[in-house]
């Protein structure tokens, strides 16, 4: 029986062949065509297998006259949103085209068309141009009336989603789904959502069971042959075949389809999967005999990977990178070709024997309904409290009409709009049922501000301060947004006083809100310095708040953690974010993949700007392969190139750059959801990179988000404001002082000082050196300054520094165009900095609203043309009808024209100013105290961390290693305002064993010797390991034991740790017994305490430098270059972390120096020669230098770990790529060996009114060293005379070394010249 139905099924096999084959050679076709549309499609959300853009197939649908399709990624709904704007896009300009031409066919019917000056259709009839455009209408309509359908191919656990052992629970079988309607969506987001979070095992999975569970609204199809029914169809198992439809069509009825593919590769000369044709044919038989017998219907897709034919071998190379293998593997992965975006006449060709497929795609888009995927907001509501009253109260006291008139009027009771105006309104906020608990808590929002308001400004408030708060919260309530207000505040409040995390003052257009600072939310009056609240909400124009608040580092966490407790963990969200493969990214990929020369690969890159230079308009051209293919004489050659290599890498990187290639999760955006977020989008898990955790994230990324109605917060974790409680810490630990630094002078002459002398490395943004520069100069004195130099020191403002110092201190004229300016531009000395005076401004000049005023900022900001142009009059005739000149007016316009692209949000900028002054008067008062908490944040970046460290210097504060004594946890400040190491910084020093051992030293007092120590210490949470750490690193240095005697072994192959760990644990026994005796301590053994070792080898300087870096990072008790520091920081040229871009310093001779950290060697594979890659380190960190051939035959000796070299050498091009540059090796020799021959002359300064006797006498000490072979020069020079005294000494030679160079650095009546 069974063997008869195996050749039935043969024969039929091969009949159903050859009349496809006859079809598809044979003259067959018919002019006849079935409606098509594509059902699945994989976009670059099939992230690494699909490559098509969802506004390519778009067009390419649109172009062809479907009546819609459908993206079906896999997995994932990544795409949807994306999808669902871009058809809205698409159908609203085809809409707008249908009713151009329909109204051109109705003017051309009645005879009353008139053609434009510039006729398109000149020397066309009008009968012959009505005919032109109705033959047009078919695809007009078609295009308006487009269907996008909503999908997934998901991935379909073959036993359950909660089951996951193994390779048999990996992945699943493939399955077509689509949403019929707007609750199949639901279910459909419902059904990826817990495929994420619950049934992610490789894939992200679902099961039967929830299939069952979520099917209504859904369209199912069996998709490819790794689906269900016919992956058990090419197992032979019909029986389970025939079930398995059976069971989905019992669950989905008549939205059931069997899916059908032919994947045929006609041209076998391509190299492509032939095999998988064969598999759909033997699959496809199975499924039409299914279908026959249980009256299912079919369909048939094409499995979309790409749009064009042409982009299959780009989409080939996209398999490569995926699976990560070359494009000339024979075992790789790939697909047939055939995947492209077919038009309807394509698949109609390649269905014509089975038309009821073809024509059922049809059915499944007349099927589905038109339904929106955006929402209005989705607030969270927020827990008022009862004393306060309930929202059903609120229903009861008014009615809807008393919400009408408050909703429609201004915040004075006047009318602004019609009736209908205000139902659209009310409409637009949710309708009456919403708008009683916006009342509800907008009432709160506004009793929690005005109790906030008279703790700011004191009773009685101001008509200002009133007049400000009664705006803001009335704005606030009409744009439905007081609970936002009020989660805000509530986990802002939550992070202040019961989390113990610091807080910004502010950040963004947030801080010109006065009820944000009455509420606590930001921390700088708005009033006091003309911040603008409609610059963070235009009443004109509703956009969602977007308030950004700036945690310590340390805290961000927490707080996040707060909030998902509060509100529930499937309530709140991160946000993903997608990369994409920007242009250098998609040559490398595609590079790789076909073996181009890395070289090449790297040249090619190295074309590739950062920026494209700008066009005739200003603008630079977006940065993409094509315009830099224009711009780059370069490129254009390599795309013409005769090297195949060469050409197909350019081909390919245009086709697949902006693909996505993987995702992430955004690093500060965050979501809270009045509902659970999978009730209204997918969501899916991305990993934190910091902590790999697996984060619940929307699939929709952050800028389209809010459309769905998810509310956005930004939670931004800021290291300085970690620096600035690390600080207060320090002073409350050491100095026993409590700072509150919100309540800090504002007026403080020693922090302006500090600012006025440059002297900001460690503070908030005025640390670099051009910034000190200007500040020297300005010598600001108010925080005005300060906040205006934040906003300008910027590109294309910072031209503008100079002239604002000038006027300043009155070496320029302060001008204004109009004298009403001066109300405004004063603070700035008649210079716009802001965006906020341009507001004002064009309010005080041309009667501007708050709202047209914000309009204003936008549209110059962002150089939005046409919204300038419709504008200007507007400004022109405000302007002259206050009898302003129109001349005057023109300059004020183009003035702001060209700056408003540069000017700053003054909210943001006197938000971080206030940081800067925070930090600025932290280190003016306790410097110790500030630099410890800086150093505390910079542990990894050894290259800052050094920068700290040399200020410390140069400020006079010692940073000494651990002590056990004196050490904390971190950085910190003992009671002789010196710096100490942390012990938790010291690597392979748990933080618990470090806790313990400082907790113990709190409760008993400071440890006496290294024998108390392991006889107080908890030995089983600080271990062996632990304790030999601390001694390497010098924690026990303070015991009078060398470091060595800790850790060398003796005769016996113990060391000294050995030991003291045994007799620690035996002290601590015999203590513990002697405690728990009837006898107390009377029959106690008394323990003897071990010897410390004697007359094991000692460590050089060298060697305890080096274990001390492995351990703490950086060398702290010493440099092992001390000796030779002048050398590198006043002889050579190039620090050793400049190599890193060694083509900032072509053709240029250099010099070099440092210690050798590390040496790889080994032998070319092309004809064996040797190199050598070097690693070298000075005070900056630390540079590679590559050797080859008879170069590191002949500098190879020099070349051992633990030597001090100088290097001679030029930066040229390299021999085979004349493009690239290395560095050239000239000359190398021992530091010690040049240092007394390339110093052969110091020239010293004295400043005769500054000298005193001690200086004098140990600088004549210093001098009289006899070891030393440089010549000296002294220069003594008078600051009141200007008279200036050489000496050469004859008798006196210096040995320049550090303590010279320390003692001159440290002198203030002395300078010194080497050379």
């Amino acid at each position: 029986m069974v063997r008869e139905s195996a050749k039935k099924m043969a024969r039929t096999y091969r009949v159903f062949t050859i009349l496809y084959f006859l079809r598809t050679f044979g003259n067959f076709i018919t002019t006849d065509m079935e409606d098509f549309v594509h059902l699945h499609v994989h976009t670059q959300y099939s992230i690494l297998d699909g490559q098509s853009s969802i506004s390519a197939l778009l067009k390419k649908a649109m172009k062809d006259g479907m009546k819609g399709m459908a993206i079906t990624d896999h997995g994932n709904m990544m795409g949807i949103k994306e999808f669902f704007n871009t058809s809205k896009k698409e159908i609203k300009k085809a809409k707008n085209e249908l009713a151009a031409a329909q109204a051109k066919i109705e003017a051309l019917q009645a005879g009353t068309f008139k053609r434009p000056e510039e006729d398109p259709d000149a020397g066309v009839s009008d009968e012959e141009l009505l005919k032109s455009i109705e033959a047009q209408m078919p695809l007009l309509e078609r295009r308006a009336n487009f269907k996008p359908i909503l999908g997934c191919e998901m991935y379909v656990a073959r036993r359950s989603m909660k089951l996951k052992e193994g390779r048999q629970d990996q992945g699943g079988n493939h399955l077509i789904v689509l949403a019929k309607n707007e609750k199949g969506y639901h279910n459909l987001i419902k059904l990826v959502s817990k495929s994420w979070v619950d049934g992610f095992y490789m894939r992200p999975r679902t099961d039967h069971t929830e299939l069952e569970k979520y099917h209504e609204g859904l369209i199912i199809c069996s998709a490819c042959i790794a689906g269900e029914v016919p992956s058990k169809a090419l197992r032979d198992d019909i029986e389970g075949a025939e079930q398995a439809a059976l069971w989905f069509k019992n669950i989905f009825g008549d939205d059931y389809y069997l899916e059908l593919q032919r994947h045929e590769v006609k041209d076998k000369t391509i190299k492509a999967n032939k095999e998988t044709f064969g598999l759909q044919q033997r699959a496809n038989k199975v499924l039409i005999d299914i279908a026959r017998k249980h009256n299912i219907k079919l369909v048939c897709t094409n499995d979309v990977h790409f749009v064009e034919e042409e982009n299959a071998e780009a989409h080939d190379r996209l398999i490569c990178l995926s699976t990560g293998r070359d494009l000339d593997d024979s075992k790789r992965m790939m697909y047939t070709k055939q995947e492209w975006f077919k038009t309807q006449r394509e698949m109609n060709e390649i269905f014509y024997d089975i038309p009821e497929a073809i024509q059922n795609t049809s059915e499944i888009c007349d099927k589905v309904e038109i339904y929106s995927i955006d929402h209005s907001p989705i607030m969270p509501n927020f827990a008022i409290p009862e004393s306060f009253g309930t929202e059903e109260e609120y229903r009861q006291r008014f009615t809807e009409e008393d919400l009408f008139k408050e909703f429609t009027r201004d915040e004075n009771g006047n009318e602004i709009m019609s009736e209908e105006e205000g139902r659209k309104k009310i409409e637009n906020l949710g309708g009456y049922d919403k708008l009683y608990r916006i009342k509800f808590e907008a009432d709160y929002l506004a009793k929690i501000s005005y109790e906030g308001a008279i703790a700011r400004y004191g009773e009685p408030l101001s008509d200002v301060v009133k007049e400000r708060i009664n705006f803001e919260l009335h704005i606030m309530k009409t744009m439905g947004f007081p609970g936002y207000f009020l989660i805000v505040q509530d986990y802002i409040n939550a992070a202040r006083k019961e989390l113990n995390v610091s807080v910004g003052p502010g950040r963004g257009s947030a801080a010109g809100s006065c009820v944000a600072y009455c509420l606590g939310i930001t921390q700088l009056d708005p009033i006091a310095y003309d911040l603008l609240f409609e610059r963070f909400l235009n009443p004109d124009r509703i956009s969602l708040p977007d308030i950004d608040v700036d945690f310590d580092d340390d805290g961000r966490g927490r707080v996040l953690e707060w909030v998902t407790q509060k509100y529930g963990e499937e309530n709140c969200a991160h946000i993903i974010t997608y990369g994409t493969m920007a242009t250098k990214l998609a040559l490398k990929d595609v590079a790789r993949v076909q073996k181009l020369p890395l070289a090449e690969s790297n040249r090619l890159c190295k074309l590739i700007p950062d920026k494209l230079p700008e066009g005739p308009d200003g603008k630079s051209p977006k940065m993409n392969l094509d315009n830099c293919i224009k711009a780059i004489p370069e490129l254009r050659e390599a795309e013409t190139s005769p090297n195949p290599l060469m050409r197909d890498t350019i081909r390919y990187a245009r086709m697949l750059e902006g693909n996505v290639r993987n995702t992430g999760v955004h690093a500060c955006g965050f979501i809270i959801c009045r509902d659970k977020i999978s009730d209204w989008v997918p969501v899916s898990t991305a990993e934190d990179k910091q902590t790999g955790e697996k984060l619940h994230c929307p699939q929709y990324e952050g800028r389209v988000i809010e459309e769905t109605g998810l509310i956005k917060m930004d939670f931004l974790g800021l290291k300085t404001l970690t620096i600035i409680k690390d600080t207060l810490e320090n002073i409350h630990d050491s100095l026993g002082i409590e700072v509150d630094i919100e309540k800090i002078p504002l007026d403080d002459d020693e922090t302006y000082a500090l600012f006025s002398r440059g002297e900001t490395i460690g503070t908030f943004q005025f640390e670099s050196p051009g910034m000190q520069k200007y500040l020297r100069e300005l010598q600001p004195n108010c925080i005005g300054d300060l906040i205006a130099m934040n906003a300008l020191y910027r590109p294309g403002p910072i031209a503008y520094i100079p002239s604002f110092i000038k006027r300043k201190h009155g070496e320029e004229p302060i001008t204004y165009d109009l004298p009403c300016m001066e109300k405004y531009l004063k603070d700035t000395y008649g210079i716009t900095v802001y965006q906020e005076q341009v507001m004002l401004l064009s309010r005080e000049i041309a009667d501007f609203t708050r709202g047209e005023s914000d309009t204003l900022r936008k549209a110059m900001g962002k150089k939005l043309i046409d919204k300038l142009n419709h504008m200007y009059p507007k400004f022109i005739k405000g302007g002259t009808k206050k009898g302003y000149n129109e001349k005057t007016l023109e300059k004020i316009w183009n003035d702001w024209r060209a700056f408003a692209s540069y000017a700053f949000n003054k909210s943001h900028a006197a938000c971080y100013a206030w940081i800067a002054y925070q930090t600025g008067y932290l280190k003016a008062h306790y410097p110790a105290q500030f630099m410890a908490g800086d150093m505390n944040s910079w542990l990894t970046n050894i290259t800052t961390l050094t920068k700290l460290m040399d200020e410390c210097k140069r400020l006079g504060i010692d940073t000494l290693g651990p002590d056990i004594n004196e050490s904390m946890m971190k950085f910190s400040v003992n009671h002789h305002s010196q710096i100490r190491f942390g012990l938790a910084a010291i690597k392979g020093c748990g933080e618990a064993a470090m806790k313990n051992i400082i907790a113990e030293r709190k409760k008993n007092g400071v440890f006496k010797d290294i024998y108390d120590f392991v006889e107080r210490i908890d030995l089983s949470s600080c271990n062996k390991k632990n304790i030999e750490n601390l001694a390497t690193a010098g924690a026990f240095d303070s015991f009078g034991i060398a470091r060595e005697q800790f850790v060398e072994k003796g005769e016996n192959g113990e060391t000294f740790i050995d030991i003291l760990v045994r007799y620690g644990q035996l002290f601590q026994m015999e203590n513990n017994t002697a405690q728990n005796s009837l006898f107390g301590d009377f029959n106690a053994i008394e323990i003897s305490k071990p010897m410390i070792p004697q007359g094991l080898p000692e460590w050089s300087n060298l060697e305890k430098l080096n274990k001390e870096r492995d351990l703490i990072g950086i060398y702290i008790s010493g440099h092992p270059l001390d000796n030779f520091k002048v050398i590198i920081e006043k002889i050579c040229t190039t620090r050793m972390p400049e190599l890193e871009e060694v083509s900032a310093l072509a053709k240029r001779d250099i010099t070099l120096g440092g210690i050798i950290t590390n040496v790889r060697t080994g032998f070319t594979k092309k004809n064996g020669n040797p190199y050598g890659f070097v690693t070298i380190e000075d005070y900056s960190g630390s540079g590679e230098i590559a050797f080859w051939g008879e170069d590191w035959a002949r500098w190879s000796g020099y070349m051992n770990i633990g030597n001090s070299v100088f290097i001679t050498a030029f930066v040229g091009p390299r021999r085979y790529n004349q493009d690239e540059y290395e560095v050239q090796v000239r000359k190398v020799e021992f530091l010690g060996d040049v240092k007394d021959k390339i110093i052969q002359r110091i020239n010293i300064t004295i400043h005769v009114n500054r000298l005193d006797q001690n200086t004098a006498t140990e600088l004549a000490s210093i001098m009289s060293r006899d070891e030393g072979h440089t010549e000296v020069i002294f220069h003594v020079y008078d600051d009141e005379t200007k008279m200036n005294v050489q000496l050469m000494s004859q008798s006196c030679f210096a040995l320049v070394d550090t303590d010279l160079i320390t003692f001159l650095e440290e002198s203030p009546c002395l300078e010194y010249e080497i050379g």
